[in-house]
């Protein structure tokens, strides 16, 4: 334990009540806190896909960035860099985006999940960690999207400007966006209270350098297991307040927004994990590292809204176990879309990963 970094254990038991809150307070359950389900809902919100149940302007997202871009201000860390392998990172990001959403979560509310008794997330954290593991081999070799370069502050601080552009439009003019009537999007706490947590969540986050992949990943390569312990007290708060709640519920079926359909959580979560080592950070680090004025993570955000966009347009997302008429289990999962996307995500991380590799130089004649 003396290699505990409790501001780490600190930010992750935050993540963890505020999950729990924001869900009291209207967030879909075993959802208190999703990168990625968010995202979607943002994009669905300014019209980017037309999926009714999925739209809304969620503050979380927006005051994680700014919430993170305040507390490098005041520490002095905000650093504008940008212009290692954008398009790639945009590419990347579509992809990390089509994964989560097959899984239906991102690593985030894959813990989340876990601590309401979700069994299917115990098998998404299966691939996750496999798809890690396949990026940490391909990072050892050297793989590289080369080095970036500083820039005027103005270039670091465009999303953190766009995310409060948006809020005072969402604030000013919510009928400008769409809403959702039903389903997940038509979930959600109080705006202002949850600004209000976002907020504390960014700046911890910041702080801390959460990120589940980034623990993972050390724990792999270096044996250091310091940013697992976040991931970990975000578990077992997430867990005790459900069992405080009467919330949890242990097993596959019928689990709040999520399917059971295995072999595609699994490569879903492959998707996620593995594209999430190349980029450097999970999507939760790549809005916090956005708020610090890294461009290249704020391409990369751009790249998942895209990607959530892409995945509800043209029905690559899964879909969560049912009940028929005679009240039988119909199991959720994904289309045959969906299917290909993900396959045809992982051969796009094997290209990327190969291309990126040191290339050997040609022996002298």
């Amino acid at each position: 334990m003396k290699k505990v970094n409790w501001i780490v254990v600190i930010a992750g038991a935050v993540v963890g009540i505020a999950a729990v809150v924001l869900t009291l307070l209207g967030n879909p359950a075993n959802m208190g806190f999703c990168i990625a389900c968010f995202l979607r809902d943002i994009a669905g919100g300014v019209g980017m896909h037309s999926a009714a149940k999925v739209q809304y302007i969620r503050p979380e997202i927006i005051c994680l960035v700014l919430g993170a871009f305040i507390m490098a201000l005041v520490k002095g860390e905000f650093r504008a860099k940008a212009g290692s392998s954008p398009a790639t990172r945009f590419v990347l990001g579509a992809f990390v985006m089509i994964g989560a959403l097959a899984f239906l979560g991102c690593p985030l509310r894959m813990v989340i999940r876990l601590g309401g008794g979700d069994l299917n997330a115990l098998v998404g954290l299966v691939g996750f960690v496999l798809g890690i593991f396949i990026g940490t081999r391909f990072i050892k070799g050297g793989f590289s999207l080369r080095r970036n370069y500083t820039l005027e502050k103005t270039e670091g601080g465009i999303l953190p400007a766009l995310m409060v552009g948006l809020l005072i439009l969402a604030i000013a003019v919510p009928t400008l966006f769409k809403a959702s009537e039903a389903g997940p999007g038509s979930m959600h706490a109080p705006m202002l209270i949850a600004l209000a947590i976002a907020l504390v969540v960014g700046a911890l986050a910041q702080r801390s350098r959460l990120c589940m992949v980034g623990g993972i990943r050390d724990s792999i390569m270096f044996k250091d297991f310091k940013l697992l312990y976040g991931f970990v007290a975000i578990f077992v708060v997430v867990l005790i307040g459900n069992l405080a709640l009467g919330k949890f519920k242990l097993g596959f079926a019928m689990q709040p927004i999520a399917h059971s359909s295995h072999l595609w959580n699994a490569l879903g979560m492959v998707l996620v994990g593995w594209g999430s080592v190349l980029l450097g950070g999970c999507p939760l680090r790549q809005l916090i590292l956005a708020g610090e004025g890294n461009g290249d993570s704020a391409i990369t955000v751009f790249g998942m809204i895209a990607g959530a966009a892409f995945a509800h347009n043209f029905g690559l997302a899964g879909n969560p176990d049912s009940l028929n008429e005679a009240g039988e289990l119909v199991v959720g999962g994904i289309s045959t879309a969906g299917k290909v996307a993900v396959l045809l995500g992982i051969v796009v991380l094997v290209v990327i990963s190969l291309l990126n590799m040191p290339k050997k130089e040609k022996a002298a004649e």
